[in-house]
């Protein structure tokens, strides 16, 4: 699984460069999540979906996963930049009502300084 992380002051950007977030990779990123959100402390994290063409419910899953761990700690989760497709799925799916989406990285970030 190819991805990057960047700290920017508390906030922590999770970009996935995957092409295809699906079942052959949503174990390993919750397996990441949960290793950068409960080891490392991570509360405030953006994730920043541009790269993925794809997605399906196991994918979802995984930033679930996320959600409810923040959820827990009183942190803050927000997806950035996904593509038409995913956002599709993220709407049919009624994630958007859970979690914040925004179109760009720059307006989740500018989104989670205001808290």
């Amino acid at each position: 699984m190819n991805y990057e992380i960047k700290k920017i002051g508390d906030i922590t950007l999770f970009k996935l460069n995957e092409r295809r977030l699906d079942t052959n990779i949503s174990g390993l990123l919750k397996g990441e999540f949960t290793i950068l959100l409960k080891v490392e402390g991570a509360n405030k994290l953006i994730i920043d979906l541009s790269e993925v063409e794809t997605c399906d419910s196991s994918g979802l899953s995984a930033i679930l996963v996320a959600n409810r761990i923040l959820n827990s700690v009183n942190g803050q989760i927000m997806i950035a930049s996904p593509s038409e497709r995913v956002y599709n799925l993220i709407k049919i799916t009624q994630l958007d009502r859970v979690l914040p989406v925004f179109e760009t990285v720059d307006q989740a970030m500018a989104e989670i300084r205001k808290d």
